[in-house]
């Protein structure tokens, strides 16, 4: 998108030159006119090449209507216009600065590099008007942000050219390098980690080209491809800032405005559908990833072939969207197909991580001895102090813990450490994934020290990365279950705060995960007797989970019966029995298999009944006050 925003400024920039006072200019100009034709039917031929369409139909915008400079100037005389042939020393001062002026111009348009165009940028500077100096500073900030090495440089000519364009903003013409120069700061921005500043341009720009559109009377091709840029800006921004669930709406309007201007084969369209679906996959939301990863894979089988490697990833991807979706076979057929394709292409590497996979898939299929006969095949093909084989390591550990073989599964655990501790610099996030993967081994031995030891350990590096702030949330919100679990109840409640502001912050008030550690705050509050703050906390728990999982899933019924529990001990038993019956009948939709928790719940209700009837009779029991009336004149209250 960084280069189609440079190709558009392109055409800009040459409406704003006045190199049609050089008859060359005007010949060139008849020749790019007359084409437009042949380059629209070629492009109608090939719709799936967005780049090529933009040239041609922005073309068409900026040239179909009359430049504000010489071209189409009726004053200018045939007369003044330079011939090329005629000697220097013929022509006459005006026509002298004529030809320096567009032979500068033509240095700064054919420049190829950024240092290039600085260099023509430089000699030209003084001889350039107002609109000319914004215009070609944003071409210089363009293509220093394509070349990716300098964004405090970008920084220092889009601010330039902001000045000047805003300082113009009644002029517009100028409205769309306006919200290009808007885009390129939050661009450069964004790289810089500065995501406030980022989030501010690139909301200005969609709402210039928000108003662009309503405005124009063509289809908007060149508007619509810097809209894509800025909202695949505003996503990334967003998700840095933690705001994830808001840079799926942006991720949304990348997809519709690919589905407008893409052919519906289209590779690139496939593989936008590849990245909505991994994002969703980001959310764990693996039901709304599931739709946009097989239209990928149907595009790119038809496109591409069954056999291309984009097939293999969008295969590999189902494998793990299948495998969150708890639809382990489907997982494993999928990650098969995709080993296959690796396989023939030599993608050693890739073949690798998927093969750790697959043996991931045969755990949580309970084949055990397969998944580590798979990984003691894989360990040999890696380097001894690799990521990867700590990776493997780790797997192996949780086929032998569900073995039941703990010290054989400790011993791997250790050599997972000793190379991951070497990579904690070279790959913080990879490491702390793993850290965090390690300590759920310890937690299923019951090993809780070490696993909060890892825990934080992982936290810490986690906190350093702005864009992992949701992992920091999920860290946060284990350590706080483990030292709850441990009897540490005092200690577990700030991290679990502290889990659910980060996770709201992330993933959206109504995610299930924040439905989890509402539970879980709830049940410390409850263990500190607060009953008030728990019975808050566990219906938030609750409505979040109803409506995340539905209220007959088991997690949504333990949210209700936790709060009957909570109202319980706050001596409300109409309402601890109204949830516990809520409770009941949601076990009785689950049948013979939830007969002994639905035997519990029933237990648990005659309880509440109990104290309840007691709480009645002792009510009963209490004195009569006597009643007290206001004296109709003093208004004092008399027995």
């Amino acid at each position: 998108m960084k280069r189609a925003s440079l190709r558009l400024l392109h055409f800009q920039f040459q409406k704003f030159y006045p190199k049609s006072s050089i008859s060359v200019f005007s010949q060139d100009f008849s020749c790019q006119f007359s084409s437009l034709s042949s380059i629209d039917e070629h492009n109608n031929n090939h719709p799936s090449n967005p780049d090529s369409r933009s040239c041609s139909r922005t073309h068409y915008l900026l040239f179909s209507s009359k430049p504000r400079h010489s071209l189409n100037n009726p004053s200018h005389n045939l007369s003044t216009l330079v011939d090329p042939r005629q000697p220097s020393s013929q022509l006459s001062s005006r026509q002298r600065k004529l030809k320096e002026r567009s032979q500068l111009v033509d240095d700064f348009e054919a420049a190829k590099t950024s240092d290039e165009m600085i260099k023509a940028f430089q000699e030209m500077e003084a001889i350039l008007d107002e609109k000319e100096l914004g215009l070609a500073c944003l071409k210089i900030g363009l293509k220093l942000d394509e070349e990716g090495q300098y964004p405090e440089k970008v920084i220092d000519y889009a601010n330039k050219a902001l000045k000047i364009l805003d300082e113009n903003g009644h002029d517009s013409d100028l409205s769309l390098p306006l919200a290009m120069n808007l885009q390129l700061l939050g661009s450069a921005s964004y790289t810089l980690s500065r995501f406030s500043e980022s989030l501010g341009y690139l909301n200005r720009a969609n709402r210039i080209l928000k108003k662009l559109e309503e405005t124009i009377d063509n289809d908007g091709f060149e508007i619509k491809h810097v809209l894509h840029a800025v909202h695949l800006n505003l996503a990334n921004t967003k998700n840095a800032m933690g705001r994830r669930e808001d840079a799926i709406s942006d991720l949304k309007i990348c997809l519709e405005i690919k589905e407008m201007t893409l052919d519906k084969d289209s590779r690139e369209l496939g593989n936008a559908y590849r990245d909505m679906s991994e994002a969703y996959v980001a959310l764990l939301n693996f039901k709304e990833a599931l739709p946009y990863c097989i239209k990928a894979t149907e595009i790119h089988k038809v496109e591409l072939g069954t056999n291309s490697v984009e097939v293999a990833h969008d295969r590999r991807l189902l494998g793990v969207i299948y495998t969150g979706l708890e639809q382990h076979e489907k997982a494993l057929e999928q990650n098969q197909l995709s080993q296959k394709v690796l396989k023939n292409w030599g993608l050693t590497s890739e073949l690798l991580r998927a093969e750790i996979d697959a043996a991931n898939m045969q755990i949580a299929l309970g084949k055990f001895d397969g998944a580590i006969n798979t990984l003691k095949g894989v360990v040999l093909q890696t380097d001894k102090e690799s990521e990867d084989r700590a990776m493997i390591f780790v797997s192996m550990a949780k086929a032998l813990c569900n073995q039941d073989k703990f010290s054989e599964a400790k011993r791997c655990l250790q050599m997972a450490c000793g190379i991951l501790e070497k990579k904690e610099r070279l790959s913080p996030l990879e490491v702390s994934e793993a850290y965090m993967e390690i300590s759920m081994q310890y937690e299923t031995m019951n090993e809780f020290e070490t696993a909060i030891s890892l825990l934080k350990k992982a936290q810490m590096m986690l906190e350093k990365i702005p864009q992992e702030q949701h992992s920091v949330g999920s860290a946060s919100a284990r350590i706080g279950w483990l030292l709850l679990l441990t009897g540490k109840v005092q200690e577990s409640i700030p991290y679990l705060e502290d889990a659910v502001e980060r996770l709201k912050e992330n993933f959206g008030s109504r995610h299930f995960g924040v439905g989890y550690v509402y539970n879980n705050l709830g049940a410390a509050y409850l263990e500190l007797d607060r009953p008030q703050s728990a019975a808050q906390v566990f219906a938030l728990a609750k409505d979040i989970m109803d409506i995340s999982l539905g209220p007959h899933h088991v997690d949504s019924i333990e949210a209700c019966q936790n709060l009957s529990k909570a109202y319980s001990a706050m001596r409300s038993y109409t309402l601890a029995i109204n949830f516990q019956e809520k409770a009941i009948d949601a076990w009785r939709g689950h049948g013979p298999s939830a007969c002994d928790e639905l035997k519990e719940a029933e237990r648990v209700l005659q309880e509440l009944k109990v104290k309840a009837c007691g709480e009645f009779e002792e009510q009963k029991a209490l004195p009569a006050h006597p009643v007290r009336r206001r004296s109709s004149r003093s208004g004092v209250l008399v027995d």
